[in-house]
C-alpha cells in the first residue's frame, strides 16, 4: 500500500477492532473524552499491542500516522452523540 492511502476503517481492522461505521463510532463514543494529558498510546483500554503499534508508527513515521492522528482528535474530543 501506498503511504497515506490508509483509510480510518483499515486502522481499526489494524488495530483487530470492528471496523464498520458504527463500531467505530462506538469505540470512540465508550472511551472519549481522554484527558488532554494522556497520549493516545498511554489510554488504558489499548493491549500492549495496539499501544505498542501506536508508538510504533509516531516513531517510524509510517504511512498510519494520519490516521492515528485523526483517532487522537476522535478520542480526545467531546463525545458524539
Amino acid at each position: 500500500m501506498t503511504p497515506g492511502t490508509h483509510c480510518f476503517h483499515d486502522l481499526f481492522s489494524q488495530l483487530g477492532l470492528g471496523s464498520e461505521d458504527h463500531q467505530i463510532r462506538r469505540f470512540v463514543r465508550t472511551h472519549s473524552p481522554l484527558p488532554d494529558d494522556v497520549r493516545i498510546a498511554d489510554a488504558p483500554f489499548w493491549t500492549s499491542a495496539q499501544a505498542g503499534f501506536f508508538r510504533q508508527a509516531s516513531q517510524l513515521d509510517s504511512d498510519w500516522v494520519a490516521r492515528v492522528d485523526l483517532l487522537d482528535v476522535a478520542l480526545h474530543g467531546p463525545v458524539a452523540n
